[in-house]
């Protein structure tokens, strides 16, 4: 599954998506807790983006790269692998602007997700829960419907979409001290590397990344790209492999990685649910978990936490709770 050929992103492009998307995301609230605060020992301000359309960041980029397509390009659908948000994303923006979208699934995905995809209209394509099988299934429908390749996170329309989460979050925040955003494939993180970049130089940017799935820490440790790991964590929006295009971009802006075990995620999940009543996903606790599981690092300052998604799978809560008992 490559990417289109496009140079990177720049802060230009964000604000450009800021103005292209507005028509359809929302600009999600910064909640604040004097609880948490407490906890943390810090100042938090939290950007609400599981309370975006389809309930996630995701959105944002998705949304970007639908309507920044020529109209003879878009009529030809779009295409993605997705075991999820990224997938209900580009499944809702191809539908409003009336086009085709096909997503390629692998099996054993969370069934809530995988629903939410059909709902806004895609047609879906089972793979093997492998990368190599979605990479390779996703090209094959690229071949047959000829439609255009929105990577969930490789995509520089992609980031520069979800840039405008820390873009929004930075203007009405200016003088936070850290922002710590969760990482997975990186889409997130590098969008907000260019955001952060621009509008808070003096800010601190780090990503929360869980145990099982450190490829980001082990990348960022050797300077260079290490894919060599099966994912084992309950963050099932944060199982992807870092990108080389976000990689880049998280290294001109210093990023460093923080990783936090499952048991803490979940007790962070549990703990924002329950003094905040936001229920948010496990791949979006972990920015939570790393600040808590940090307090001597993030004591005393502002620091911006991207709550990125909601979606949790209902079915699997008892269990997930069980982790952080």
């Amino acid at each position: 599954m490559t990417t289109p050929d496009l140079p990177a992103p720049r802060f230009d492009d964000v604000l450009a998506a800021a103005a292209r998307i507005a028509p359809h995301a929302h600009a999600t609230p910064v909640l604040h807790s004097r609880a948490l605060d407490a906890e943390a020992g810090a100042a938090l301000r939290f950007k609400a983006e599981h309370l975006q359309r389809i309930g996630a960041f995701k959105f944002r980029g998705a949304c970007n790269a639908v309507f920044a397509l020529a109209d003879a390009q878009a009529a030809r659908g779009v295409v993605t692998h997705s075991s999820g948000n990224h997938g209900a994303a580009l499944a809702l923006a191809a539908q409003l602007r009336g086009i085709p979208c096909h997503v390629v699934v692998p099996e054993g995905a969370v069934r809530a997700k995988l629903a939410a995809i059909e709902h806004y209209g895609a047609q879906l394509h089972h793979c093997a829960p492998t990368i190599r099988a979605r990479e390779e299934t996703c090209a094959q429908v690229q071949a047959d419907t000829g439609g255009t390749v929105v990577h969930p996170y490789t995509d520089p329309r992609v980031i520069a979409g979800q840039g405008t989460a820390a873009l929004e979050l930075l203007t009405a925040q200016p003088d936070l001290d850290a922002l710590v955003v969760p990482l997975g494939g990186g889409g997130l993180a590098a969008g907000t590397a260019l955001a952060m970049r621009a509008l808070a130089p003096g800010c601190d940017l780090f990503l929360a990344e869980p145990e099982g799935a450190a490829d980001g820490a082990r990348s960022f440790a050797r300077g260079a790209l290490d894919h060599d790991f099966v994912p084992d964590t309950v963050c099932d929006g944060l199982r992807g492999t870092l990108g080389a295009i976000n990689f880049e971009l998280l290294r001109a802006a210093d990023a460093r990685v923080l990783t936090v075990d499952d048991a803490r995620i979940v007790a962070a999940m549990r703990l924002l649910w329950t003094r905040t009543k936001q229920l948010v996903e496990p791949s979006s606790a972990v920015a939570l978990a790393a600040v808590l599981a940090q307090r001597e690092r993030f004591a005393g300052r502002r620091v911006g936490i991207v709550l990125s998604g909601g979606n949790v799978d209902l079915d699997a809560l008892p269990a997930l709770l069980a982790l952080a008992a």
